[in-house]
């Protein structure tokens, strides 16, 4: 496998899977919104035409794991015809710099045309995923880390119950959830055949959701809402919804997205870090770990303006304090590396450790959240006597 990983990790005995603890995450939505336009935030963000660049910043700062995409909707424009010429641009740039990145293969998008709905969608992504395979073993590569379908929960839940993207539906998003998985599954069955060392980043968002009062209703529905997070998980694996084709050896890293409004109560009113119903991220990725116990990422997590270095610096303290009692997190990804216009509104989202680009394509460093991401590494090297 290229890029082997070299980063001790600071507490536990779990061996590390990447190259580098604290990573960073490019945004690449290619969803369609309810009046059938696509945005591309990999093209939006200007990362299409800065590969070169914004890798090299990722490896100036020490950030050697990446998290980008394949994107399916370009690469595959008419059924069963693969043009792979933005794909390998991207994976030759990440070589160039040292860089070992995490594909995702269908980040809210897929080929227009294709109708997410029925069977030849389950078909055309287990194929597009043994393409890729093949296409990435024969450069080189025997152990590459996929997404195949980022955010299923997520995407289940925004694209078909509350159509915020496609679908574009209401009322069908445990139907979307299963045939999301189904696609999921067949495209790990038809990696491994080509890569049996392929490794799988299975990432959905990491929430908390409380009842409101004591109630015995509220409680049981929060508890309901609480336990859904975990149903693609739950079938990828096998343990819900054997049919679809998961077992337990596809259930592989556990990729956790967490950000500051990932808990909340029942009635949709945010919970912060101030109100008792607050559960520390510590206590939810033990909980994470005793269930599954497998190794697990943080797959995205950040913050806006301001509150992007303490939010960090939260985060890294819980992370510790979950692997000081036995749980494998295998690292932190940054979200986003470079800042993008929003997909759901074009507002920009001053997230990112890195700018928008200038006419000059260059992009400008948020210095305090670098200064935290580097205060962070050297503490991580400390821990474990690393020079």
């Amino acid at each position: 496998m290229k890029h082997q990983p070299h980063e001790m990790l600071p507490q536990g005995h779990h061996a590390p899977l990447f190259k580098s603890f604290f990573q960073g995450s490019f945004a690449c939505s290619t969803a369609c919104r309810g009046e059938g336009k696509r945005v591309d935030l990999v093209i939006n963000s200007g990362h299409d035409t800065l590969l070169d660049k914004d890798y090299a910043l990722l490896a100036t700062h020490q950030l050697l794991t990446a998290r980008d995409s394949a994107r399916w909707y370009l690469i595959e424009q008419k059924p069963g015809e693969y043009d792979w010429s933005t794909f390998l641009s991207m994976l030759h740039a990440a070589e160039n710099n040292g860089l070992e990145v995490i594909w995702e293969l269908a980040h809210f998008g897929w080929p227009a045309q294709l109708d997410i709905w029925q069977p030849a969608f389950v078909d055309r992504f287990a194929h597009f995923a043994r393409a890729l395979a093949k296409l990435m073993r024969d450069e080189g590569y025997s152990a590459p880390f996929f997404t195949p379908m980022n955010q299923i929960s997520f995407w289940s839940w925004a694209g078909a119950e509350v159509a915020l993207f496609n679908p574009g539906v209401t009322a069908r998003g445990r139907e979307l959830k299963l045939q999301l998985v189904r696609a999921s599954v067949a495209a790990m069955h038809a990696i491994r055949e080509e890569l049996p060392g392929a490794r799988f980043v299975l990432t959905d968002p990491l929430v908390h959701i409380a009842a409101p009062d004591m109630m015995k209703e509220h409680l049981a529905e929060a508890s309901r809402q609480h336990e859904a997070q975990y149903e693609a998980w739950d079938m990828i694996g096998g343990r819900l919804h054997p049919e679809l084709g998961g077992n337990d050896s596809l259930l592989d890293i556990i990729g956790l997205n967490y950000y500051p409004d990932n808990q909340w109560y029942t009635n949709g009113d945010p919970l912060d870090e101030q109100q008792a119903e607050y559960r520390p991220l510590a206590s939810l990725l033990l909980e994470v770990w005793q269930r599954y116990q497998r190794p697990m990422l943080i797959a995205e997590t950040g913050a806006e303006g301001a509150m992007r270095a303490p939010w960090l610096g939260r985060v890294v303290e819980q992370v510790n304090q979950a692997r000081a009692q036995g749980a494998d997190i295998q690292g932190i990804s940054i979200f986003p590396a470079v800042d993008y216009p929003s997909w759901a509104d074009d507002r920009r989202s001053p997230g990112g450790l890195f700018g928008l680009a200038d006419a000059n394509g260059n992009r400008t460093i948020n210095e305090p959240y670098a200064l935290e991401i580097r205060s962070q590494q050297i503490r991580m090297k400390n821990a474990v006597g690393e020079k």
